[in-house]
Parts: C-alpha cells; structure tokens; sequence
C-alpha cells in the first residue's frame, strides 16, 4: 500500500504547531496503525529528520497510550479498537490519512501527537483509598455481589484511561472516564465506606482540571476502545447527588 499522511507536527507545548505531508510506500496490509507510523520514522532518522513523536507502550489493546485521531475520529473509525490494535488493511490503496493528537485543554500537547494527561491521575488519586480489612483472605462468595452489579462493575473497570472519550466529546468532558472509575467501585462492596466521599471527590476534581461537562451527546462511549455504555455517567451522577445531599 502507499500513503499519504497528513500528521501534526509541534516541536513543544509552546510551539504553534502545523500539519505535516509525508509519503509511506509499500506498507504492509497487516501493520497495525502503529508499525506504519514505525516505518514513517525509520525513514524520516535515515534522512536525518525528526521522527514523530506518539505515545505508546503495550500494543495489545490495553494499557491506553496510543491516544490520536485519525481522519477526525479518536483511535479511527473501526469501532471498539485502539490505535495500536487498527490494521492498515482497513484502509484503501493510495488513501490520505489525517493525524492529529487529542484536543482538549486539560490535555496540553508535549510534542508532536503526544499529550499531557496527566489530569486523569489527579482525578484517580482524588479518589482515595478504599477501606479492606486486614488479615486472612475471606472465603469464597463470602461477600454476595448481584450478577447485575458484578457485571456493570467490570464493564466500568475496563476503561484504559486513553483519553478518547475527552477527544471526541464536542465539550472536552472527562464524564465518562470518571464515571467508569467512580462506578466500578461504587457497585462492589469492597468500595461502599469511601462511596460518597469518592463520588463527590473525583468529580469536583475533574471540574477543576477544566474539563467540559457532559450534555449526553453520546460521542464518548461511541469511541471508547472498551465500550463504557452512556448509562455509567447516569451512575456518576446518581451518586454525586446522592453524596452531596
């Protein structure tokens, strides 16, 4: 395959910033989005130019750093995908590729396609702890968790962290990052001491970092890699009031 990209290209937080048109030839269709972009550097060292800087780290789909939009779209059109799992046999021969890192103000751009989030680990750290007892390892289904609530915890406690959701909300909201963190604990008993206080915590913080607030576009959960659903923000907010009555 041969390409055509168009890729962001910023040397630092302070510098204004451009889009870049480079040429890749002969890419394999079974690269993933990320090998290409390998391909893309190997050359531009070879020439003595600066290679594009992006994130990334496990490649399999898990760890979150392979944040970017690709064509307008965060991580790329194929639904429930990261970056680093996208295969270039999803593209066309010859197709023009646009690259752009996540924008959103709380997510300031380091370098290139690189950004600072950061922000979502002051969100997390707001959080807390949560009160385990110490001591023997209880028993088995000791502690009774509905079949209902076990599975809308862990599909909560999927989210990576990547970004993608603050990417694509037309309101920059981390609502639904958030919500995925505060709900994944919220429903579990291990996570009922610090409940309310984690409610109330996390959200007030990520209002602070200045992310946006959420008017149920729905643009988040259609981007998430891990499929969050849009109810898990009505699960935030339920607690939120909750907690602050």
């Amino acid at each position: 395959m041969n390409l055509t990209l168009k890729v962001w290209r910023q040397r630092g937080p302070e510098d204004k910033g451009r889009m870049v048109t480079y040429r890749v030839e002969d890419v394999s269709p079974d690269m993933s989005f990320l090998e290409m972009l390998d391909v893309l550097n190997e050359r531009l060292i070879l020439e003595g130019d600066d290679p594009v800087a992006f994130d990334h780290d496990c490649r399999e789909g898990i760890c979150g750093m392979c944040g970017m939009v690709i064509n307008g779209v965060a991580h790329g059109e194929q639904v429930a995908t990261t970056t680093c799992q996208l295969h270039m046999r999803h593209f066309e021969d010859n197709a023009v590729i646009t690259i752009e890192p996540w924008r959103a103000a709380p997510f300031p751009v380091v370098k290139d396609l690189v950004v600072d989030r950061s922000a979502f680990d002051r969100i997390i750290q707001a959080g807390g702890f949560v009160s385990v007892p110490a001591g023997s390892a209880p028993d088995a289904h000791s502690v009774p968790v509905k079949k209902v609530d076990a599975d809308s915890a862990f599909d909560a406690a999927t989210c990576i962290g990547c970004g993608a959701c603050v990417a694509a909300c037309p309101n920059g909201s981390a609502s639904l990052f958030t919500a995925a963190k505060i709900t994944h604990l919220g429903l579990l008993p291990q996570g009922q001491p610090e409940r309310d206080s984690r409610a109330l915590a996390m959200v007030e913080q990520m209002d602070a970092e200045g992310f946006g607030g959420c008017t149920n576009t729905g643009e988040c959960t259609a981007v998430c890699p891990k499929g969050i659903p849009l109810d898990t923000i009505a699960q935030m907010n339920r607690d939120y009031l909750r907690a602050a009555k």
